[in-house]
């Protein structure tokens, strides 16, 4: 059997596991290890041990539990939730000013914990309820969180870019940085359609009534003011160090990590319970993600081993002729396909032996790519039949909301995505300038 009928079996046999449902990890750790001991017998096993090795010597993987903690201290202590109230009072008068607010508070949550489920479940718990006892369209504001959410994985400190930098072998730092202005500029053309569409339908987002306004004094606005900047604080004491050179980020992380727990002693929200989920949940979330980039080394060192890389690179440039755009195009719409049925995850420990690679010796910039690959992810959360974060909106939502409005929803969110997508294909500085800026500085 040819080496490339051997990696066509081990992607086949591994994406059959994932479809039965077995875990992402166990798929892939599984099919990469039996195939390297049936090709390279008993010393197969070394791979397993060799990608343990290289997981554990990797220091940038500390930042992962430490921002993992920082976001769950935020969200379990309720800090969160005055964000959400400030933006409340503040942006209440503005037409769709709750649905604006609501993107923002997305933004920052992003900021804080680096996941898509954190903000999905603040925004379908907190904002959503508001947003239709305020008379809010149910689907614009379904829409918008699911939106909204779907920042967590692509504005820093993003977990899955952490991912991506270890099967990439790229710096994680330069790809934070990559994900700050496509992220905030993905935020602004979200707050410009929810803008454009009241200013036309007034009635999907109404301001809040005058005798609301009329309870809410000036002294309640500023105390609220001064509790939603806290995580804007913590997160400047984070980032501002780092961009600056002052710290590593590893020593940031901890910074943050050790801000937030500090924020809810001092405001006497850090209870045991508290404590304890954030613990718990920090390592549960760390520790299927070191599985998973465990497995994903493994597997790829067979497939370099075999030359399957090198054979695809030789189909898609010699024997079909296909332009790098082209190629590169055709990756975006595979992720889009397996996004109806994988996470972002398993999307990327599956076809990052085969495209990062194959992207390297087409010319594209690999921390660009990193990028590319998240905005794609987040289009594919929200594409029907079974995208991630439909799924997610449907089990949150209350029963008025049904499957039929929530992908109704989505419609317009997906096509600002897309043209956010196409800005930074066309644009690459969008994404690349400021880490060129930090790092050459």
């Amino acid at each position: 059997m040819s080496y490339e009928m051997i990696a066509i079996l081990m992607f086949s046999t591994m994406m059959l596991m994932l479809v039965t449902g077995q875990r992402v990890f166990g798929a892939i750790g599984f099919v990469g290890v039996s195939a390297a001991m049936l090709l390279w017998g008993t010393g197969g096993s070394e791979i397993g041990f060799s990608a343990a090795m290289k997981l554990m010597n990797w220091y940038p993987l500390l930042t992962l539990p430490m921002f993992i903690f920082m976001g769950y201290v935020l969200s379990e202590s309720k800090i969160a939730d005055d964000l959400y109230r400030m933006f409340h009072v503040w942006m209440g008068p503005v037409r769709g000013g709750l649905a604006i607010g609501t993107i923002l508070l997305m933004v920052l949550i992003s900021a804080m914990n680096g996941l898509s489920v954190a903000g999905m479940a603040i925004g379908a718990t907190i904002a959503l309820p508001e947003l239709l006892k305020r008379g809010y369209d149910k689907r614009m504001v379904t829409g918008v969180i699911q939106a909204g959410s779907s920042l967590g994985i692509l504005v820093p400190p993003s977990v899955v870019l952490v991912l991506y930098a270890m099967i990439a072998r790229q710096p994680v730092g330069q790809l934070w940085l990559a994900g700050v202005f496509p992220g905030l500029m993905m935020a602004a053309l979200f707050i410009l359609y929810v803008v454009i569409r009241c200013r036309f339908q007034p009635q999907l987002g109404p301001v809040l009534p005058p005798e609301d306004r009329a309870l809410i004094t000036g002294a309640e606005k500023l105390r609220l003011l001064r509790a939603g900047i806290l995580p804007l604080v913590i997160f400047a004491v984070m980032m501002i160090p780092f961009i600056n050179g002052w710290t590593s980020l590893v020593e940031s992380a901890a910074v943050g990590a050790l801000a937030a727990f500090v924020a809810a002693v001092l405001k006497g929200r850090m209870t045991r319970e508290v404590f304890e989920n954030s613990v718990r949940n920090t390592l549960g979330i760390s520790c299927m993600f070191m599985w998973i980039i465990l497995a994903a080394l493994g597997f790829g060192a067979v497939f370099d081993g075999l030359g399957a890389v090198r054979a695809i690179e030789d189909l898609f440039t010699e024997r079909l002729a296909l332009s790098p755009w082209t190629i590169l195009i055709l990756m975006q719409l595979s992720f889009i396909v397996m996004g109806t049925f994988l996470d972002d995850t398993a999307m990327l420990v599956i076809v990052a032996p085969l495209y990062v690679p194959l992207v390297q010796a087409l010319g594209f910039d690999l921390i660009w790519y990193g990028v590319l690959y998240t905005i794609t992810t987040q289009i594919a959360y929200m594409t029907p039949p079974f995208g991630y974060n439909l799924f997610l909106m449907r089990a949150m939502a209350p029963p008025e909301i049904g499957l039929r409005d929530i992908y109704r929803s989505i419609v317009p969110f997906v096509m600002v995505m897309v043209l956010a997508l196409t800005l930074v294909m066309a644009f690459p500085d969008i994404a690349l300038w400021l880490p060129d800026h930090v790092y050459n500085k």
